[in-house]
């Protein structure tokens, strides 16, 4: 019979037993705080309509590109995984069980087990040998009435939970969550719409600009994302995010803005014309974020759908984009210069490169009065990276100019996990300034206490 393991309670704290004794009572002051997740992509009909899972494979390993894109580097085709199509969740779960020691020291392999042993009380050792009883096991769990999604925001302790939602989405889902109790918030995600680039672009903007009954101009095209935000405000959102390759902006003159328009629309702006448009409607979603007060969060320096071929077989988001170098200061600053410190204005920078966070973002957080530095995300959300990302921040900005976790997930299972992985990590690095005598026990404390909720609440206006 398999043996159990047994999750160490003081994982993730520094090995010296003094340093850990002190981030031992940081974590343990806010292990049980509530989650407030401001940022994310848990898709709101899960709940909206309690739906229940419908197998521990596509809740645990199929939409989830962490996982999906160390199986397919080594070797595991994504049709097998049931990327893009169906496939057998119990053999789906073996392949994840026959590569599993490839997931040793990563991020989701910690995640994977702290959902099993934490969420699902599975103990087991994942292996070959425990596959089937493992996979017996989860989907007796997934049937039990505990394991709806709202049984689970419940008992994972979610305060609010932001989804990310299409400028023309009707939003009754939120509406109805609203009602029941649960705070699940819209979160307005124009980029279709925005970059000429994107699939579908001119079909989305005819899309946006009828049911806004709005004309085929620039400035009608403005007043229908106007409209959008507003429709979002009214149900409940407090942000808009931006996901952009290259965090450029510029402040064109309207006549300019109208000719590129017109050329993006009729398809003939070449490559230089479309990149200024989108740098220009990047600048216009500062000015409406001024004008309407959504928090403004940009999500920079990723290449999306690196291979070409995957995405034209199996779609985007499956595992194949990936970071670049990014350069906030210069693409940044027509907007700054404009409204980097406009009354209310809240901005979050979020980077992948890591190089940015102690030459660029701290030190345009430690001036601008909107900028805040956006918490580790994608490949960086792991524990020695939250490390490094204090480790660059913290001199030149301190603890309060961050946005606080931002578990930015849609594998709702590892929720609780992402968050008191963020939880442990700041416990240990503060425990380290205490233990070097450069802050004080209660400094620290206060600083714990922040980081889990009033910040982030401070920060997106909740």
């Amino acid at each position: 019979m398999p043996q159990p393991r047994r999750r160490d309670p003081d994982r993730l704290l520094p090995a010296d037993p003094h340093t850990r004794a002190i981030a031992r009572g940081l974590y343990q002051r806010v292990a049980g705080a509530p989650i407030v997740s401001p940022h994310g992509h848990v898709p709101v009909e899960w709940l909206a309509e309690d739906q229940r899972f419908r197998n521990p494979a596509d809740l645990l390993i199929t939409h989830d590109h962490y996982v999906t894109r160390l199986l397919h580097a080594a070797g595991v085709d994504l049709e097998r995984l049931g990327v893009g199509g169906a496939a057998d969740p119990r053999a789906v779960w073996g392949l994840l069980a026959e590569h599993w020691h490839l997931f040793a020291g990563t991020a989701s392999g910690y995640w994977m087990e702290e959902a099993l042993d934490s969420v699902l009380g599975i103990e087991e050792e994942i292996g070959p040998r425990t596959a089937n009883l493992i996979y017996d096991r989860m989907a007796a769990r997934l049937a039990e009435p505990e394991f709806t999604p709202r049984a689970l925001f419940d008992r994972f302790g979610i305060e609010v939970l932001a989804t990310t939602d299409d400028p023309l989405a009707d939003l009754a889902h939120h509406d109805g969550l609203r009602a029941s109790g649960l705070r699940v918030i819209p979160t307005f995600r124009p980029d279709r719409y925005l970059d000429p680039d994107a699939r579908d672009f001119r079909e989305n903007v005819a899309r946006l600009l009828a049911a806004t009954e709005q004309p085929a101009t620039f400035d009608g095209y403005l007043a229908a994302l106007e409209e959008r935000r507003q429709h979002f405000i009214e149900h409940g959102a407090v942000s808009a995010d931006h996901g952009v390759e290259d965090p450029l902006t510029l402040d064109l003159a309207p006549e300019e803005a109208g000719r590129l328009f017109a050329g993006v629309l009729a398809g003939t702006a070449d490559a230089h014309g479309r990149r200024a448009f989108r740098a220009h409607m990047l600048f216009q979603m500062a000015r409406m974020s001024v004008a309407d007060g959504l928090v403004m969060t940009v999500h920079a320096g990723v290449l999306r759908n690196h291979h070409t071929a995957t995405f034209e077989r199996f779609g985007a988001d499956t595992g194949h984009d990936i970071p670049v170098r990014t350069d906030f200061v210069r693409g940044l600053r027509p907007l700054l210069e404009r409204f980097g410190n406009a009354d209310g204005f809240h901005l979050v920078l979020f980077a992948v490169d890591e190089t940015v966070y102690s030459r660029e973002l701290a030190p345009l957080a430690g001036f601008y009065r909107s900028v805040y530095i956006g918490a580790p995300w994608w490949f960086l959300d792991a524990p020695d990276a939250i490390g490094r990302f204090r480790a660059a921040v913290t001199e030149t900005a301190g603890f309060f100019r961050g946005s606080g976790f931002i578990d930015d997930t849609r594998a709702f299972l590892s929720i609780p996990a992402r968050h008191d992985t963020a939880r442990r990590a700041d416990a240990s690095f503060l425990a380290r300034y205490v233990a070097e005598g450069r802050i004080a026990l209660g400094t620290a404390e206060r600083i714990a206490d922040e980081l889990v909720g009033p910040l982030p609440k401070r920060v997106f206006k909740l």
